[in-house]
């Protein structure tokens, strides 16, 4: 209150002083005195004067008229303002807008110990605490200027005057800033002679709410005669934008059966009108419910916050009852306080009933049943439930267990996402020569739990009755795969295994026949009525249909059922080395030049078939030669490698030397390879082999051919 009495002190003594300076000036149009305090009656009494506004626009006021920002008070033409009827309540504030066909003008009547609360007017317009005190600088005098917003025209009009009682002769006023000469440019003017202010267009406070210019003079050749002074210019704001609902869409949630008063939302709509006036003073009010049922008042709006909260019983807010779980309200604010003349903005609230797990689910039946075929998984049967809750929730959504008749774990039931039912599966094959009838308990609940003055009861379990059909069997070998070790060459029609197979069909006394399914080699065969596996061939281990020393087989156990059943069983045979492959070496032709100084001709290497022990260590040596003919030497490198080297150089020919290489098994194989020596005449680091001469067979080499025939 303290600072509101000064401020008021001030701009009197504002006019006090422009008074006392500039009594002899000429006229400054508009209100004479701009801001008014009254004590708030009891009452204010219809047509009973209230107070004078004095309003000159300097040209006798033609075609005056004044405005009330409250409809319940007018001013008369004589300038006093009176209530229109008895009014009891007429806020902190009333703005008046006088208008002439020369100028326009706003007054503010401050209403002390109103209950609307409203700022001082320094709060009201947003400037610095010097408003209403006279600006003086030497001789130069201003005061604030206030200007409503969106003037029409005439422009430009007069809206103040700058006063200057000693100016010299021939200076002229001078404004600058914002809205004079920088954005928006040329909003402002003055006369330069007579100090007068003028506004050249319409202004939007909401886009710019005050001016900050510059005052100064100037003298006859434009040169700044004192430092320039502020003028302050304050937009008053009118009602001119519609409140708005800018954070939409609004929905809100609220759980079936809360209590009353319960908050679903706040919905708050923007006013960009001045915060502090009634013109941004915004009340909210349901316009519409849709639907109406149970109950056309469903929900409360405060009108000064927003919130929207539930006015019906919480019986009544019963989400299985209900036609429908989602209401639509239409929420108006309105500005001016909620008073007919306000402007208004409308959004829609869409409100949902969200449901609480207020029914157990049961099951449709007390019992289902299922008929399997043994030795088959699968869903056998769906069980069905009913829930009355939302079925997007998981208040609705079941949860199956089998609590009872599943001690094999024979059994699962998950839930079908689609439908809610619980899909019984075998995951277990059942045999029904162990049990061909199984009795399985199931209970089902939600995910959520249920509200605490609801249980689950009786009908949330049910029986189960499964029968399991009995389907012929095909025969089981034992074991299978079926595994057994022999040599390799046993001789033809030795027996290697003697199967096994059984019928599960205990009850059918059934005949098994065995057959050969699979046998890569052709190497055995079996006898139908015992299931004697013999050997038709030579088994061979280094055979390409060997593997890892192991020859595989199936063979088939068929029942006499009709149709009759067939069991599959495999035979791995194990085959254990016989030195039955002679050793080899590579390479078998080598290449040396006549002139070589270096006379190593190759190294050879052994390889066998067989496994060790049969293979290395190998021994390596040539042929017996003619005296004549030695020019050749091996030497053993290891236990699978040899050097082969000339004694001497030799012509330029090819040559066979004979190579045998022994291997070590038990008893010991040998063989006999030529190897091809190719003696060649080497000149610039090439080879030339095409000139070879007769082939050169070694002494040796005949006598060991001639020795060979005549062993045959």
């Amino acid at each position: 209150m303290q600072h509101k009495t000064q401020l008021t002190l001030s701009f009197l003594l504002s006019q006090v002083l422009l008074l006392t300076f500039a009594e002899d000036l000429e006229c400054v149009p508009g209100f004479q005195q701009k801001v008014f305090h009254i004590e708030q009656p009891s009452e204010f009494t219809e047509d009973q004067p209230i107070l004078n506004l004095a309003f000159d626009d300097c040209k006798g006021n033609d075609k005056l008229n004044f405005k009330v920002s409250n409809p319940d008070f007018k001013v008369e033409p004589d300038g006093s303002l009176v209530a229109r009827k008895n009014v009891t309540e007429a806020g902190r504030a009333l703005f008046i807008h006088a208008r002439s066909s020369q100028t326009e003008d706003m007054a503010e009547i401050v209403i002390l110990g109103g209950k609307e609360k409203h700022g001082s007017l320094k709060e009201i317009f947003k400037i610095e605490g010097n408003l209403g005190i006279l600006r003086q600088k030497r001789a130069i005098l201003l005061s604030p200027i206030l200007i409503p917003e969106n003037q029409r025209p005439p422009f430009p009009r007069v809206v103040g005057k700058v006063i200057n009682s000693d100016r010299p002769e021939g200076s002229k006023f001078r404004i600058s800033g914002k809205g004079v000469d920088q954005d928006p440019k040329g909003a402002f003017k003055i006369n330069e002679n007579t100090g007068e202010v003028l506004v050249t267009r319409g202004l939007d406070r909401e886009a710019i709410a005050n001016y900050e210019l510059q005052v100064e003079i100037m003298d006859a050749t434009g040169k700044s005669i004192e430092t320039p002074v502020p003028l302050d210019i304050i937009i008053i704001d009118q009602n001119d934008n519609r409140p708005i609902f800018r954070e939409g869409p609004y929905i809100g949630h609220v759980m079936e059966g809360s209590p009353t008063g319960t908050i679903v939302m706040r919905m708050t709509a923007f006013d960009a009108d001045d915060p502090s006036t009634d013109n941004a003073l915004l009340r909210y009010n349901i316009l519409k419910q849709t639907p109406d049922k149970p109950s056309p008042n469903m929900f409360y709006i405060d009108p000064e916050k927003g919130d929207i909260v539930t006015v019906v019983s919480p019986t009544l807010l019963d989400r299985e009852t209900m036609d429908s779980t989602k209401y639509e309200l239409i929420i108006e604010a309105k500005d001016m306080a909620g008073l007919d003349v306000g402007l208004t903005g409308t959004a829609t609230a869409t409100i949902l009933i969200d449901d609480k797990n207020d029914y157990a689910p049961e099951f449709t039946k007390k019992e289902f049943q299922a008929t399997v075929k043994e030795g088959v998984t699968g869903v056998i049967v769906n069980v069905t439930v009913q829930d009355e809750d939302d079925p997007a929730t998981g208040a609705w959504r079941a949860v199956y267990t089998i609590i009872n008749g599943n001690p094999g774990q024979s059994f699962e039931i998950h839930t079908n996402p689609q439908t809610n039912e619980g899909m019984l599966s075998v995951v277990k094959p059942l045999d029904y020569e162990i049990s061909a009838f199984h009795t399985l308990l199931i209970k089902v609940e939600n995910e959520d739990p249920l509200v605490p003055d609801i249980a689950y009861g009786p009908s949330s379990t049910a029986t189960v009755q499964i029968t399991v059909e009995d389907v012929n069997e095909g025969p089981v070998f034992h074991p299978n795969p079926m595994t057994v070790t022999k040599q390799e060459n046993i001789p033809i029609g030795s027996v290697v295994l003697t199967v096994n197979a059984t019928d599960p069909d205990t009850l059918q006394h059934q005949t098994i026949r065995y057959s050969v399914y699979k046998d890569p080699a052709g190497w055995l065969e079996i006898n139908p009525t015992n299931g004697t596996i013999g050997t038709t061939a030579i088994l061979d281990r280094e055979s390409s249909y060997v593997t890892n020393n192991i020859y595989t087989a199936e063979f088939l156990a068929i029942d006499s059922g009709n149709p009759p059943a067939t069991g599959t069983g495999t035979l791995q045979i194990t085959l254990e080395d016989v030195n039955d492959n002679a050793p080899y070496i590579k390479p078998t032709l080598a290449k040396v030049c006549d002139d070589a100084k270096d006379l190593r001709v190759v190294v050879l290497e052994a390889k066998d078939d067989d496994l060790h022990p049969n293979t290395d260590p190998f021994k390596f040596e040539l042929s017996k030669q003619a005296v004549p003919d030695k020019v050749w030497k091996i030497t053993k490198i290891n236990n699978t490698h040899a050097q082969v080297s000339l004694l001497q150089n030799l012509k330029k020919a090819n040559y066979n030397i004979p190579i045998l290489v022994t291997d070590s098994g038990k008893p010991p194989l040998t063989n006999n390879t030529e190897l091809k020596v190719q003696v060649c005449s080497c000149k610039k680091s090439k080879m030339d082999c095409s000139a070879a001469d007769a082939l050169h067979i070694s002494m040796t080499l005949i006598l060991f051919s001639i020795f060979s025939l005549f062993c045959l």
